[in-house]
């Protein structure tokens, strides 16, 4: 069973460096990367909890391509690698937010109980000072994600060992109606590659956050 986010604290340093994103005078963006399991989403909801309402998390899952579309695409077998989302259609929303233009910019959210993003689900308001987005893939140097990384004002990657990485994705795909032999086959066979590919990248963070 998964720990309560009761129990789970930032550290001082992490706030810190979040609070002084919130004063710099514009929007700013935070990107927080790492592998599947990570915890990059139970960060990303402390984080903006912690802030207030200047603070929204923007996932970078809302992104992830219809299942239809893998299908047709012949990628539905490993949902979750970098080429299974809309990574224009991200860096495009990127855009929007950084611009603050709008007096409401709408993004998708991804409802794991269907496995599929839901459009327009995420109101990010003109008064947000600070759009945390997480994701995966922030950081990759390579094809359409190359165009991502500098959008963000600080990027950070968060990290936690391998053994509690895997126990987590296998209780989530459980938790979504895997047996655990296939909980356990997805793990080992579509998310660890992608954590492998993730992981080089780590270096490229401004900030590394220890996360268990």
């Amino acid at each position: 069973m998964a720990q309560a986010q009761s129990n789970l604290h930032l550290p001082p340093d992490a706030l810190e460096r979040a609070h002084a994103l919130m004063r710099s005078g514009r929007r700013a963006l935070l990107g927080i990367a790492g592998t599947p399991g990570a915890g990059k989403s139970t960060v990303a909801r402390l984080l903006a909890a912690a802030l207030g309402p200047g603070a929204m998390v923007a996932p970078m899952d809302g992104y992830h391509l219809a299942n239809q579309e893998l299908t047709r695409l012949g990628r539905q077998a490993r949902k979750g690698a970098p080429d299974t989302f809309d990574v224009g259609g991200y860096r495009a929303a990127l855009l929007r937010l950084r611009a603050c233009e709008d007096d409401t910019v709408y993004l998708p959210h991804f409802a794991r109980e269907i496995e599929e993003p839901i459009a327009n689900a995420i109101p990010v308001g003109r008064e947000v000072q600070l759009v945390i987005s997480e994701g995966n893939y922030l950081l990759i140097p390579e094809g359409p994600w190359a165009r991502v990384a500098g959008l963000f004002d600080e990027r950070w990657y968060v990290e936690v060992d391998s053994a509690t990485r895997m126990r987590r994705l296998v209780e989530r795909h459980q938790r979504y109606g895997r047996t655990l032999a296939q909980a356990q086959a997805w793990a080992e066979r579509v998310d660890e590659p992608n954590a492998r590919l993730i992981e080089q990248y780590r270096e490229r963070a401004d900030f590394v956050l220890p996360w268990d």
